[in-house]
């Protein structure tokens, strides 16, 4: 079962409230998105670090409803 942008951006901001985020769905089949995610609780984080904050607020669907996840995270300038 396919994951629903909307879907994502909840979860994201359920866990990062202040973020600002993008979604777009990279093939039209529910499975495959790009995000873009800006949040102050990326400064001072790598960007490892921050993509990892980013899938734990995906709640384990990674891998599972949501097969890919093209991440952009940052801090705002």
């Amino acid at each position: 079962m396919a994951m629903d942008a909307g879907e994502i951006q909840s979860l994201i901001k359920e866990a990062l409230p202040d973020a600002h985020v993008e979604i777009r769905d990279l093939a039209g089949d529910g499975d495959h998105y790009a995000a873009v995610v800006i949040s102050e609780a990326f400064k001072g984080k790598s960007r490892v670090q921050q993509h990892q904050m980013v899938y734990q607020a995906l709640k384990g669907c990674m891998g599972g409803e949501l097969h890919a996840l093209a991440l952009q995270t940052s801090a705002p300038e």
